[in-house]
């Protein structure tokens, strides 16, 4: 019985002296209030409990969502709602560990609030609801990385999901976009009706050509050798015909036979 309780104990002393790192996870030990510099990666990690433990970090890609008014060049606030994509560096971990803690979210925050102000300041409001939105992004990203990647975090993107624009402004905007699209239906049906202009233009003058050639090339002569040709085409047929002629043009009668 004494044995048993023994092996009891030992298992539960095994048991509580192991922890799994499982995977999209690295761990750190720490002893006595120091921090090993090995990083362990997903499978077990073994430690004496009574004067170590074992620091989990998950390395897999995090969303960061915030909610903040953005500056804009001409002094505006913007409503937006803001994803922030991130993950840590593995080998980075005890760094981040010593440096930032593990609650370091409220960090990258703050150093967006700062990227976002000095980005947004640079281009007006409308950009922001605009095509250059990715290129806002990325700059934001971009000055985010000059901190963050020396502090073993990497910036995946910044996604603008949401901008709230003031209402006037709005209003403006829509009534820009739908001025630009009735002028740009107004060029395409101006240009359809030039092209089917020309196209009237040049087949009058293709039939005005043609009537032409035609009015020249038909003189009397040939008229006369043409004449000459239907008749004798007319005469192969097996019906009698009556010509009546004047002696320069003759004028052709069918009859049965």
């Amino acid at each position: 019985m004494k044995n048993r309780s023994i092996l009891i104990l030992v298992a539960i002393s095994i048991l509580s002296s192991c922890t799994i790192i499982k995977p999209g996870e690295v761990g750190v030990k720490q002893k006595l209030g120091r921090l090993s510099e090995k990083v362990h990666i997903s499978g077990p990690v073994y430690y004496n409990p009574l004067i170590s433990r074992v620091i989990k970090l998950s390395i897999q890609t995090s969303n960061l969502e915030l909610s903040l008014s953005l500056p804009s060049k001409e002094g505006l606030s913007i409503n937006s709602q803001i994803s922030i994509l991130y993950k840590l560096s593995p080998e980075q971990a005890p760094f981040i560990i010593k440096n930032l803690g593990i609650a370091f979210e409220p960090i990258i925050a703050n150093i967006f609030r700062s990227a976002s102000a000095d980005v947004c300041s640079q281009y007006f409001a409308k950009d922001l609801h605009s095509g250059m939105r990715a290129e806002i992004e990325k700059a934001i990203k971009d000055k985010m990385m000059e901190t963050l990647n020396r502090q073993g975090i990497e910036i995946d993107a910044v996604l603008m999901k949401s901008i709230q624009l003031p209402q006037g402004l709005a209003t403006s905007i829509e009534q820009k976009l739908q001025a630009e699209q009735d002028v740009m239906r107004m060029e395409f049906t101006l240009k359809q009706a030039k092209l089917e202009a020309d196209r009237k233009i040049i087949e009058a003058k293709g039939t005005s050509d043609a009537q032409k050639i035609i009015s020249q090339g038909l003189t009397n002569e040939i008229i006369k050798i043409r004449s000459i040709e239907a008749f004798l085409e007319l005469s192969k047929s097996p019906n009698s015909k009556v010509i009546i002629t004047d002696g320069k043009t003759p004028f052709l009668i069918n009859s049965d036979k």
